[in-house]
């Protein structure tokens, strides 16, 4: 237990260097010991307890000093109180496991120093001998008195003890103590902060399950990796509610507001501050960064000078011009904390002044300036609001952004102010509110530009977000015929390919969205919404390489108009959609990959919907845990902040075939029960996906040939559709379920869906029904380099089947391997095929079906309704199964089955 934290830390990120101190406090020549440097809180005296503790375990003689300021001012004062070794196992004096509770007591003396140094020294080095080496522990060794520095050198010099120490980085310490390293007497180690990754691990442990990545990335950066710092901001954010477990992963809602502790503790850090040093602080704390020259004309030059020499401030050079902001972003958190309304209103308006002064050098500033701006005692800019709600949409900070807007609204900020304000609402997935502001923009619109501009997030709102997508057909429709603007009419064209490329309508969309990509003078929104209609339905329809030339357009318009969570995130959604079809399944990882980690600073529900892209992927390479761990994470975020507009519905239908793919029965059920409740009318395109959701689920419960039955329909229909993509993708997981009689359809389309997937499956295929081993194998390989290896495994979990079934044992042998290697980089996942191998029982695929209905708790009408079979039909199965095997009873089936 840490004092004066609830719950246990453990200690993180800090292996290689406990190794290190273990490797010297061991050997018996070279350094005397280790001095540990760094910043308060990054976890020098844990780690200096860690070492001593493991020192103490293996038979050590341990002493645990700790320097204080008061104790400084008493010669040898850090030793008035110390540790002295007691029976093995018996807590150290002040609470580290390894030292006894009993030590010898020092007080002031009017000896003679050299006396008191002996005699200290002599209790110190009590019991040594023997093979037993003394430990001397010293916390905070930079304030150490001096008699105590040189005690501490003096023993090192003679190599009388092993010797931990840490000090304060950038903090004076006494002479003898800096000598101890540059001597050569102690090897010297600086902490760091923990990184992300080392976060992440840290909270989990703590937390005791997964955490938000987004959580987990914010967390790291507003404390800067500090351990101290993050056990506070932990404690006081789950006891406001704001850090809580929902659908088993711990997210992290609002924004920080520090805890009394954790307040103190950066106040200390912080200092105190003269008038004119806290006028500088606090201007970076409510509009960092600042521009040198800015913060210097608001304050002083010798005030910013200042707050650079303590380490409050950190200068940097952006371009060619010098910016400062504060040195820790806690420091910003606890400054604005502390600032009074009134005083803070006074300094933002300051800023606002100056900002606009100097004119604009980052992206950003728009958005600063309103929001300086807009809590300050100055007049409010009805334009400058609503360029910075749109920027604050763009980045996905959708509350500022909806909070910019209606304060632009109020300000009589007219048609560009509610637009933005109604498009806000509608990322916000509150399609009512967003409704009712976009009939009163229905009333303002003036001119065709504005009546479409009107039209398009009303469609959008009613087809995503009310789940009405024939009326917002409709308006679409109402609003083309009042129009006769060359411009409006295309732009109106564009919303309209991409409804219909969700409604499942991919030759239409493909059709509709040529039309406005040929003109040169459309507008970036609708240049991106027929980009998804062009994109997804010639992926759907097995010709994405014509797609390729129109997607750096459609990124180039994304990068102008900003990243906004339904258009840039719509486009690489439907991107990715097509690469995955077409087996291109590295680049799809690649894109989502980059897509989250270049807005890995991001927050919101745009980072959820990031989350749902890896976890598609993921679950594309046949990484399932991988994917089960996003998707929950995704589907945590949607539960809290609704469906957003069909995401939820989305990561649903990834998560369910996920869990089922990784044997995960029961909660691949519920999933599904869940997915149909979210089902999205808008949203056809993804109807073969459900259907493969279903499958998954139904062959993971045992139900295998009805699997089978839902993907041959699938691809049936798909078919008429001209849908040929999906089709690929259903009749290949047919064959991965058993299905020989794919393989001359498999076959026909090979040469006509573009990528890898469509070949590659026709040669599993075709070797599957052809019953040949070694062609089995060879698709395996091939699936491996598309990057499925969930299909791959498959793929050599059958050709092992074949292989036993003529006898071949070697090549059964070495095509298993291949199996479950490949199924081991797809983390565990449990298909049919893998089970097979892994279970290999005298059974015939049907027997093996019955068997496990039956003891997944299915009765016998159960499984003969389900296999549309007779009773009689089942009950025979069992009977010969359970002959063929020696049991009895479902229970003696189960146990056969489970661990045969």
């Amino acid at each position: 237990m840490i004092p004066g934290v609830r719950g246990f830390w453990p200690l993180v990120g800090r292996v290689g260097e406990l190794r290190h101190i273990d490797m010297v406090l061991r050997e018996p020549e070279g350094s005397g010991g280790v001095v540990l440097a760094g910043a308060v809180g990054v976890g020098k005296t844990r780690l200096a307890r860690e070492a001593c503790g493991a020192a103490a375990r293996r038979g050590s003689i341990v002493r645990w000093a700790t320097a204080t300021t008061a104790a400084a001012q008493v010669p040898l004062g850090a030793f008035t109180v110390l540790g002295a070794p007691g029976a093995s196992g018996t807590p150290y004096a002040d609470g580290i496991p390894g030292l006894s509770s009993t030590g010898g007591v020092f007080g002031p003396s009017s000896d003679d120093p050299a006396g008191m140094m002996g005699r200290i020294a002599d209790t110190l080095l009590a019991h040594k001998g023997g093979g037993r080496v003394v430990i001397l522990g010293v916390d905070d060794a930079h304030l150490l008195d001096e008699m105590s520095a040189l005690l501490l050198y003096q023993i090192a010099s003679r190599k009388q003890a092993r010797i931990i120490l840490t000090v304060r980085g950038g903090e004076p310490a006494p002479e003898p103590v800096t000598a101890l390293w540059k001597e050569g007497y102690l090897d010297r180690l600086e902490l760091g902060p923990l990184s992300d990754s080392e976060t992440g691990v840290l909270l989990e442990t703590v937390l005791d399950g997964s955490v938000d990545s987004a959580a987990t990335h914010r967390m790291w950066a507003l404390t800067g990796g500090n351990a101290l710092y993050l056990r506070h901001l932990v404690d006081g954010e789950r006891e406001a509610g704001r850090l809580r477990e929902l659908g088993g992963v711990w997210r992290w809602s609002g924004q920080a507001q520090l805890s009394q502790g954790l307040r103190q503790l950066v106040a200390v850090r912080i200092g105190e501050l003269s008038d004119s040093l806290r006028d500088a602080v606090d201007l970076l704390a409510l509009g960092e960064p600042l521009e040198v020259t800015v913060l210097e004309r608001l304050t002083s030059r010798s005030a910013v000078e200042e707050a650079e020499e303590r380490g409050l401030a950190a200068v940097e050079l952006n371009g060619r011009r010098l910016h400062v902001r504060l040195a820790h972003p806690l420091y910003g958190e606890a400054r604005r904390a502390a600032v009074g309304v009134l005083r803070a209103r006074r300094l933002r308006g300051r800023l606002a002044t100056a900002l606009s002064d100097t004119g604009a050098h980052r992206s950003d500033d728009v958005l600063r300036k309103a929001l300086l701006l807009l809590d300050s005692d100055l007049k409010q800019d009805p334009q400058l609001l609503t360029a910075a709600a749109r920027s604050a949409s763009q980045l996905g900070d959708l509350l500022l952004a909806e909070r910019l807007a209606r304060a632009a609204v109020n300000e009589s900020g007219g048609f560009d102010s509610r637009l933005q304000l109604a498009y806000t609402l509608t990322w916000l997935d509150r399609g009512a509110d967003a409704d009712q502001e976009l009939m009163i923009l229905e009333d303002l619109a003036g001119d065709d530009t504005q009546r479409s501009l009107a039209a398009l997030p009303r469609a959008e709102n009613l087809f995503f977000i009310l789940r009405r997508p024939q009326e917002a057909q409709t308006v679409l429709a109402r609003t083309a015929q009042r129009v006769s603007d060359e411009i409006s009419r295309l732009t109106l064209a564009s919303m309209q390919a991409a409804f219909q490329v969700w409604l499942g309508q991919p030759r239409d969309a493909v059709r509709t969205a040529r039309e406005p990509l040929a003109h040169t003078a459309l507008p970036d929104e609708s240049v991106i919404l027929a980009t998804w209609g062009l994109v997804a339905g010639l992926g759907v329809l097995g010709r994405f390489e014509e797609a390729r030339p129109h997607l750096p357009r459609g990124y180039d318009a994304v990068a102008r108009i900003g990243d906004g969570p339904h258009l840039g995130l719509g486009l690489r959604d439907l991107h990715i959609l097509a690469l995955r079809l077409a087996g291109h399944v590295h680049e799809a990882e690649a894109l989502a990959r980059a897509e989250y980690e270049d807005h890995r600073d991001g927050f919101g529900v745009s980072q959820v919907m990031r989350a749902t892209l890896l976890g598609h992927t993921a679950l594309a390479r046949g990484k399932v845990r991988t994917s089960i761990r996003w998707l929950r994470e995704a589907r945590a975020g949607f539960v809290e902040n609704d469906d957003q507009g069909g995401w939820g519905f989305r990561c649903l239908m990834s998560l369910t075939q996920a869990l089922a793919l990784a044997g995960e029965t029961t909660a691949a059920r519920q999933a599904l029960t869940e997915l149909e409740t979210y089902r999205h009318p808008g949203f056809v395109l993804y109807e073969p996906e459900v259907v493969l959701a279903k499958a998954w689920v139904a062959a993971a419960e045992g139900a295998v040939s009805k699997a089978v039955r839902l993907l041959r329909t699938s691809a049936e229909i798909n078919r008429q559709q001209g849908q040929v993509a999906w089709e690929v993708q259903a009749l290949h997981t047919a064959v991965r379920l058993g299905d020989r009689s794919a393989s001359v359809r498999l076959a026909q389309l090979s040469g006509r869906v573009d990528g890898p997937r469509a070949p590659a499956a026709a040669d599993h295929g075709a070797a599957f029904a052809a019953r040949d081993g070694d062609a089995l194998r060879a698709a395996s390989d091939r699936l491996a380099e598309t990057g499925d290896l969930l299909a791959a495994a498959d793929a050599a979990a059958q050709a092992a089947a074949e292989y036993t079934r003529i006898d071949q044992r070697v090549s059964a042998m070495a095509a298993a391997a291949q199996a479950k290697r490949l199924a081991e980089e797809a983390e565990g996942a449990r298909t049919p095929a893998l089970i097979a191998i892994d279970r290999p029982l005298p059974l015939t695929d049907r027997e093996r079906e019955v068997i496990t209905l039956a003891v997944h708790g299915q009765s016998n009408q159960q499984i003969a309704d389900r296999l549309g079979v007779s009773i009689r039909t089942v009950e025979g199965h069992l009977y010969r199964a359970s002959a063929r095997l020696g049991v009895s009873g479902r229970a003696e089936l189960a146990a056969v089955l489970h661990g045969g």
